[in-house]
């Protein structure tokens, strides 16, 4: 499982950085955690990106619930951009040119986010 988090950081880029250096810290002490690296876009330097690799979207929702992590890391990506930021992992190609392929993990119904019916609706057939 792969987590992208997008920054736009409105203190300076040496302050962001040390707090994302500590964030990681905090988050590969967990277990489960695979890599995870803080970069600034070339192009504009504003643009800064966490990326974090996982074992499964298991451990990163446990890594979530630590105690470090809640302290240091929590408050840092509480400010990250507003966009999707979790990404299953189904094709990797190493450095030596081998690809692992993976099936999606996703529930058939993951896009449906609707309430279910109420308890009249039930009764009435009308949902």
């Amino acid at each position: 499982m792969i987590a992208v988090l997008h920054f736009r950081p409105t203190e300076g880029p040496v302050s962001f950085q040390e707090r994302g250096h500590a964030a990681l810290d905090a988050l590969a002490a967990r277990p489960g955690f695979v890599r995870g690296s803080l970069g600034r876009a070339t192009d504009d330097e504003d643009a800064w990106i966490m990326v974090t690799e996982w074992e499964s979207v298991g451990a990163y929702r446990r890594a979530l619930g630590g105690y470090e992590v809640k302290l240091i890391a929590t408050p840092l990506m509480a400010q990250a951009v507003d966009q999707p930021s979790a990404f299953e992992s189904l094709i990797s190609i190493g450095s030596d040119g081998a690809s692992v392929i993976r099936s999606t993990d996703r529930a058939t119904d993951a896009d449906w986010g609707g309430r279910g019916p109420s308890t009249r609706e039930r009764e009435e057939g009308t949902w």
